[in-house]
């Protein structure tokens, strides 16, 4: 696959060492693109609007995106070792059928993000060409879906290009932002108040480790022998600049122009712009929106095909890919256009949600990779359901369940508040527990299981070929 415009051939199987080809650095193109969006901004707007004085919520993000993403890049080093999509992997972990669990957890997580992407894209779309939201919407999520179907290749050249374009793009905007407010009162106002800045840290945290289960899919193709330590500091330099930079703007938007800002974001966004430069900035808005679109709807893609496959025998030829592409595609698409009115109202929220199952299943999964069988898998037993890592892995299983319950006394949101929240200052710090007790209790019940040390389980069954 020599062309950029070729449609992709592979999905979920292991990428050979023959078509294995591009550089480490990529990924910081990737990942920066992926979060130099407008998404991204809401989110530090959100932080800047808990009522901290604007040091602290920008200490508050820049913490929680340097601890969040370390777990994040720690997953794309994992793409080169075993040329696998991201969360097939999780079938080592919980068994052949046992990963549906999570893989349609993900999904969800998938379809919200899609969703909420699109709706900001969208909006951006239908002031720029005075259409329709609903039509604007259904435009933007076509792009994206054009550029899934065609795949890796495009997908990685796309982010090379738009990191360029949002790099300038919101150096020009953050500029602006500095120039049209520059007053120093916006410097002191809040009160700090130890609950709001764990809850600011909690929301970056949680942004970076939302990318955790498709980190991988990202850098599958890279040659074998690519560095762990490459994989990961080109990953973490990407989205640790990338999301800091648009998280502190927003900060900063939130602190100088709360009102008009949450009353409609993309077009404060563009009317930061001076007259005439409201096309160039809607494109930079809009070029962002696809980029992390297009890694939701290329995820969804992987785990549908991961769920499918594993349910019933279906061969991803070019008909079923596309149809594996826009079914995901339509219901995102739907759901963004009837969650517009409200969408800012509920996205804290649903990042929030999030967090409590995507952080148990990253805790198992670094240190199933990392501690228990040390970058050694055997590959045949990941598409089969009688290999050596079984249908349902019971201790994983359990392992993940009591850590989501461990998390319940700590998880504040609208609909439920735990009893240790009022004494935490209504801070959600649900996530510390849910990596401790996960990791843990995952190391403690699988690692006598496994063996020796970076040895997989074999069993009579297989012998099947180990990579590492």
């Amino acid at each position: 696959m020599d062309n950029t415009l070729a449609v992709e051939q592979r999905s979920i199987e292991v990428i050979p060492d023959s078509e294995r080809h591009g550089s480490v650095r990529s990924l910081f193109t990737v990942w920066f693109s992926a979060n130099m969006q407008i998404t991204t901004v809401v989110t530090g707007a959100v932080a800047g609007g808990l009522g901290l004085p604007l040091w602290w919520a920008i200490a508050g993000v820049v913490l929680g995106n340097l601890v969040g993403a370390i777990f994040m890049a720690l997953h794309s080093a994992q793409g080169p070792k075993l040329g696998i999509p991201q969360m097939i992997q999780s079938r080592a972990q919980f068994g052949y059928y046992g990963a549906i669990l999570p893989l349609l957890l993900v999904v969800l997580m998938y379809v919200g993000f899609f969703a909420a992407s699109a709706v900001l894209g969208g909006s951006a779309l239908a002031s720029w060409w005075h259409i329709s939201t609903t039509l604007a919407t259904i435009i933007v999520a076509a792009l994206c879906t054009v550029l899934a179907i065609y795949g890796y290749r495009l997908i990685h050249a796309y982010e090379r290009w738009i990191a360029l374009v949002s790099g300038l793009g919101f150096l020009y905007l953050t500029i602006r932002l500095f120039t049209r407010y520059h007053s120093s009162t916006i410097w002191h106002g809040g009160h700090f108040a130890f609950g709001l800045f764990l809850l600011t840290v909690t929301l970056a945290v949680t942004w970076q480790i939302t990318y955790a289960p498709y980190v991988a899919d990202y850098s599958r193709y890279l040659p074998r022998e690519t560095p762990v330590r490459a994989a990961y500091w080109w990953t973490y330099a990407g989205t640790v600049i990338g999301t800091i930079w648009m998280m502190v703007f927003g900060a900063i938007v939130a602190t100088v122009a709360a009102d008009s800002f949450f009353g409609g974001s993309t077009g404060f966004i563009v009317g930061l712009g001076n007259h005439g430069t409201a096309w160039l900035i809607s494109i930079v808005i809009i070029a962002g929106v696809v980029a992390v679109n297009v890694l939701n709807l290329y995820g969804m893609f992987m785990c549908v095909t991961t769920t499918v496959t594993a349910l019933k025998s279906v061969q991803v030829k070019s008909q079923v890919r596309i149809g594996f592409i826009l079914v995901p595609a339509v219901i995102g698409t739907v759901i963004a256009i009837a969650a517009t009115s409200n969408f800012l109202n509920s996205f804290q929220n649903f990042i929030l949600f999030l967090a409590y199952f995507l952080i148990p299943w990253t805790a198992i999964n670094l240190t199933d990779f990392y501690l228990v069988r040390k970058e050694q898998y055997d590959m045949d037993s990941i598409f089969r359901a009688d290999g050596i890592y079984g249908r349902f892995n019971l201790r994983t299983i359990a392992a993940y369940l009591i850590a989501v319950l461990v998390e319940i006394p700590f998880m504040s949101t609208t609909f439920y508040t735990g009893p240790m929240v009022k004494h935490l200052g209504q801070a959600d710090i649900s996530w510390i527990f849910g990596l401790i007790v996960a990791a843990g209790l995952y190391y403690f019940l699988m690692r006598p299981v496994v063996g020796k040390p970076g040895q997989p389980v074999r069993t009579s069954a297989s012998a099947g070929r180990t990579v590492g």
